[in-house]
């Protein structure tokens, strides 16, 4: 296929985030009462307003880019739920890095290009690019011609059908803070157990949310003499067809138990968790608590790597 004729083939779709200058806007109604909120807290205004400034900066730039390109339609964060993806589609995030893993678990395998907006604040890990480079690296990947990183996504799947991808982690349990009640099954080993939660991790999330769970409890176990000063964590890569679980802060009683705790989840080998919440259980991805699924009494998730994986653009 030819460069002009992949170019006027392939839909080009950006996914936009607000800035916090925006949420604020959206929450005081005006820029004089954000700013007259922030300023009266005695915090610094013009934080926003840069960040602001550069990611506006930014998108103009993002979006010449795709008007020379031709077809393209742009798609704020907050709808992803409910857009549907093409399957010849090219996506790019303008970021964070956060960004960039919610898009990714709404896609079927779609080529993804991470762009930073503001390099001097941002890390990056997923945004290998700046705006600037999107011109020239459009046709390569149309073309299928640029390398792309394989990423391991997890997948909670319902006993009432309904399913929930994460790139970095899933949480199981209570929405605030009470206890999560539950059947856990790995394996042949199954127990109830009541504690505040679950996490299970994929490659890529596991230099996160886990990692702080894991040092913890390396620390704990130090302090109590109960694990060697060489014991050091080691997350998985991110392309590992694999997954990690962990317990947070189960609490052994009568009834419950507490030695199911920590293990990798295969897709021959998946996790089973059997919600004993009669309200307020639910499981959420990659921090997004507002898209959820419900996870009362009765409810089973079967928890596995995805069959599809990310394809991250490098």
């Amino acid at each position: 296929m030819s460069a002009a004729a992949t170019q006027g083939e392939r839909r080009v779709v950006l996914v936009t985030r607000r800035t916090r200058l925006d949420q604020l806007i959206a929450r005081y109604n005006t820029l004089g009462q954000a700013k007259f909120y922030v300023e009266h807290l005695g915090a610094d205004f013009s934080d926003y307003l840069q960040e602001s400034e550069a990611y506006a900066a930014s998108l103009r730039v993002t979006v010449q880019a795709l008007q020379a390109w031709g077809r393209y339609q742009i798609v704020d964060r907050s709808l992803l739920a409910n857009f549907v993806f093409a399957p010849s589609d090219i996506v790019v995030a303008l970021g964070q890095d956060g960004l960039v893993a919610n898009t990714m678990k709404y896609l079927e395998g779609q080529p993804l290009v991470g762009l930073n907006p503001e390099p001097s604040r941002w890390d990056g890990v997923l945004l290998p690019f700046q705006p600037a480079d999107l011109a020239a690296l459009l046709p390569g990947v149309a073309a299928d011609q640029r390398d792309a990183r394989s990423v391991t996504m997890a997948e909670a799947r319902l006993s009432d059908g309904q399913v929930l991808r994460a790139v970095n982690d899933l949480f199981i349990g209570p929405r605030s803070h009470t206890s999560a009640l539950y059947d856990l099954s790995h394996g042949s080993t199954s127990e109830f157990q009541s504690s505040s939660g679950l996490i299970v991790s994929t490659g890529l999330g596991s230099t996160a949310w886990l990692k702080s769970i894991v040092t913890g409890s390396l620390a704990i176990a130090r302090t109590l003499g109960t694990a060697s000063p060489d014991d050091r964590y080691q997350p998985l890569p991110w392309e590992a067809p694999a997954l990690v679980f962990a317990v947070r802060e189960p609490f052994p009683t009568r009834t419950s138990q507490a030695t199911l705790v920590y293990g990798q989840v295969q897709a021959d080998a998946p996790l089973r968790v059997r919600s004993r919440m009669p309200e307020g259980g639910i499981i959420f991805s990659d921090g997004m608590e507002a898209d959820c699924l419900q996870f009362t009494a009765g409810m089973e998730a079967t928890i596995a790597p995805s069959a599809t994986r990310g394809r991250l653009v490098v």
